[in-house]
């Protein structure tokens, strides 16, 4: 007897809310595998990575600095995703962002000007719609794939900010370490316990935490209850029906672009204008490659994505907390990342297709 996969007549919609479930449950039994492989004891192991990073308040602040960033992302994605426009370079595009918030913050070095940050958010968010643009266009005007192309543009985004760091904006105090000067107070975001908030004492926890706070609901409107954003559902669901619809593709494409963008080079302000305080060569925090397994696991929907970034955020931690109580690689954590996208991949085949025996087939009822 073989199994065979036969489609559905219509997708299974308990399926598409049960396979991120059944991707986290299986992902924890192939990590007890992993561990004991290793020669750990599971239940440690699972205690280092899990709960250890998550016992205090640092621990819970540097869990919601890590989520911020891939959630923001994240959210820019899945507007696109839900289009089927599918923007693969916010990497890039947070970088870029970056650079243009740090341009700012190096110019006006010396400015205490309580306008810099707002200033600088801007400019970041501008930026990641400029990268954005170039992926926009050549997919509206040549109809070339944005897959490809807003991926290959990460690569050019990382060497412009290693050309920056490495040449004009590299501090002449800083024994040719390829790092600009630090910026000053007025160009980054407060640590929340400066707003009196004594929990957050001793912790590296800012007041960027804000902007993704403020965008998760504009978020979920604009894909739950805005035309808008029915129009991008329509869009990536039944392409025909839009189109008869009057539905203009080129905007959506533009659109949807340019908000992943947006989304990104906020991100990307957070993190230099954050717990970075600099840029420098070595910023290559993943977050937007990250974020499009948050927005899977997700399932592009705004509630989805705020979970599923606390959840990658703490496999960071964990990765780190297992390499320091265990001397287990780093890697862990990127392993843990890997087989989770690879059992929601294969528990996701499920939501348009069932599994059939031939001795079910050929008895005629398949």
């Amino acid at each position: 007897m073989t199994l065979r996969l036969v489609p559905r007549a219509e997708p299974l919609q308990s399926m598409r809310v049960m396979a991120p479930l059944v991707a986290v449950a299986l992902t924890l039994i192939a990590g007890l595998a992993m561990f004991a492989l290793m020669g750990k004891n599971p239940l440690f192991a699972y205690q280092a990575y899990f709960i250890d990073p998550i016992s205090n308040a640092n621990g819970v602040s540097e869990l919601l600095l890590k989520a911020s960033p891939l959630c923001l992302i994240a959210l820019g994605l899945a507007i696109g995703y839900r289009a089927n426009i599918w923007n693969i370079g916010a990497e890039g595009q947070m970088y870029v962002g970056g650079l243009f918030a740090s341009g700012l913050a190096i110019y006006f070095h010396d400015n205490d000007s309580l306008w810099l940050l707002p200033v600088m958010v801007v400019a970041g968010a501008c930026g990641g719609c400029l990268w954005a643009s170039l992926t926009a266009l050549c997919r509206a005007q040549f109809h070339t794939n944005e897959i490809l192309v807003s991926l290959m543009l990460t690569y050019v985004a990382d060497l412009l900010v290693k050309f920056m760091v490495y040449g004009p904006w590299r501090d002449p105090l800083a024994n040719n370490f390829p790092i600009t000067v630090s910026f000053s107070d007025s160009a980054l975001f407060a640590p929340l316990a400066s707003y009196g908030w004594s929990m957050w004492e001793g912790t590296r926890i800012n007041s960027s935490v804000f902007i993704t706070l403020t965008l998760i609901p504009l978020a979920w409107f604009f894909m739950e209850r805005s035309f808008a954003g029915f129009q991008n559902s329509v869009t990536g669901e039944a392409p025909l029906a839009a189109r008869y619809a009057g539905y203009r593709e080129r905007r959506i494409i533009w659109f949807t672009l340019l908000i992943g963008g947006a989304a990104a080079g906020l991100a990307g302000v957070s993190d230099v204008a954050g717990p970075l305080g600099q840029l420098n060569d070595r910023w290559t925090p993943g977050y937007g490659f990250t974020a499009i397994i948050v927005a899977t696991l997700g399932r592009l929907n705004a509630v989805g994505i705020v979970l599923a970034s606390l959840l990658m955020a703490l496999l960071y931690l964990g990765g780190e907390s297992v390499q320091v109580s265990m001397q287990l690689p780093k890697a862990v954590s990127e392993v843990f990342q890997g087989l989770l996208l690879l059992f929601l991949l294969a528990t996701d085949v499920l939501v348009n297709y069932r599994i059939v025996s031939t001795h079910q087939m050929v008895g005629g009822r398949a």
